[in-house]
């Protein structure tokens, strides 16, 4: 493996993990912007500037940006999260250069009026979709709820008020700041040709202009509560337990993750005996998520409504004895075991890689490889992992309900 990578004149970094032996290349654009950088009377604007992208431009039209992917053979996508917002894809050697020119150019979309209307349906009627799924709708409103102002509870959708409320004007002036070249980094993974790949960005850049991005990375104070929105839409009781987790710059992130994994992993782990197999909740599971400058542990249920009080208690109990009494070395090493092997198998292709490469730059301004990340993954021992959940602030959780019940406690 080789890790190459450069900063143009613009500010724009371009990183690399080049693996001879690859049958491909994928590469992508990931920019540093997302629901946290929102102000709420845009909320929603990142997600919405995400499908504008591909809209095109003076040069490229939106029929024409589809048959060109097709014609290079494109597996490619885009995703918008609260932190980052990332335009990838994946082809053979030989047509990394129209990829990296389609997406290059499509970087600075023209945000046509018609298209910014039409699409603004669309956007509306993604909200409706979501808003659906009752497992999406409750984990959203928690995280609102647990992180209150802090921009961490801001949603990637936004809302109808301020999608409909949107104008094109402001999408630009958000686009201009936050799509600068010094927040954005260009990233390459498999057989690519790095020179050709340099050369060419420095021309596809060359007009970008830098400007100032900050972010705000103030510590998150969490707001503990129990908090249920009844509704007869859905005929389960859905559950959500939240709790202050590590951020993507603690070392400490393995084994809360390995820790999470052996409490509330789908299958196998201490909630999936205690609620998913005996047929009491229908799903649980338990998951450490970190973010830029902090992180969440999440807990999920849905059941029958007439036994959520029982599953709230059977999660928060299934916690509390994993804090009190620690995990057993089988379960540590299962853990760690089955996300190594996950991870493996997510990162034996280029475009597996890209997303773990571009994370590690836009996190850390590192580049970590996948043996370095199982070698992590593999070192959590059995202390570390009971440290981490030793350290679970359960007194300062947020338990969450959704469906057709009344009350929690």
């Amino acid at each position: 493996m080789n890790y190459p990578r450069t900063t143009l004149d613009n500010g724009l970094e371009i990183i690399g993990e080049q693996n001879p032996d690859a049958k491909s290349v994928a590469l992508g654009f990931f920019v540093r912007t997302g629901s946290r950088d929102e102000t709420p009377a845009i909320a929603g604007v990142s997600h919405f500037l995400e499908h504008m992208v591909f809209k095109g431009n003076a040069d490229w039209t939106p029929d024409k940006v589809n048959l060109e992917f097709d014609r290079i053979g494109a597996k490619y996508n885009a995703q918008t999260s609260d932190e980052a917002t990332v335009y990838y894809g994946a082809v053979l050697p030989e047509r990394q250069e129209r990829l990296l020119g389609l997406f290059g150019s499509l970087m600075r979309p023209s945000l046509r009026s018609d298209d910014f209307d039409t699409e603004k349906k669309v956007i509306l009627e993604e909200i409706a979709l979501y808003l659906d799924n009752p497992g999406f709708t409750l984990i959203d409103k928690a995280q609102e709820w647990f992180f209150g102002e802090h921009p961490l509870g801001q949603s990637v959708l936004g809302t109808d008020q301020s999608i409909t409320d949107l104008t094109r004007d402001q999408m630009m002036e958000y686009f201009t700041l936050r799509y600068a070249p010094n927040n954005i980094k260009l990233v390459l993974t498999g057989a690519f040709d790095w020179d050709a790949a340099v050369r060419q960005a420095e021309t596809l850049t060359r007009d970008w202009e830098p400007q100032r991005t900050p972010r705000v990375l103030t510590e998150p104070e969490p707001r503990p509560a129990v908090r249920v929105e009844k509704t007869d839409k859905y005929n389960r009781a859905h559950l959500c337990w939240m709790t202050a987790g590590l951020a993507e710059q603690d070392p400490g992130r393995y084994a809360a993750d390995v820790a999470a994994y052996a409490v509330g992993a789908r299958r196998g782990s201490r909630l999936y005996w205690a609620l998913t197999e005996p047929g009491i909740a229908d799903s649980a599971w338990f998951d450490h998520w970190s973010k830029d400058g902090g992180g969440i542990y999440v807990g999920y249920a849905s059941c029958d409504p007439t036994r959520s009080q029982e599953v709230a208690d059977l999660l928060r109990e299934a916690l509390q004895t994993a804090k009190a009494d620690g995990l057993t070395e089988a379960e540590v090493n299962g853990s760690r075991r089955k996300i190594a092997a996950g991870r493996t198998l997510h990162g034996e292709t280029p475009l597996g890689r890209l997303m773990s490469v571009g994370s590690d730059w836009l996190y850390r301004h590192e580049v970590n490889s996948l043996d370095e990340e199982i070698e992590r993954t593999l070192a959590v021992t059995v202390e570390d992992a009971n440290d981490a959940l030793a350290a679970l602030k359960t007194d300062a959780a947020l338990l969450a309900g959704l469906g057709p019940i009344e009350a929690l406690r």
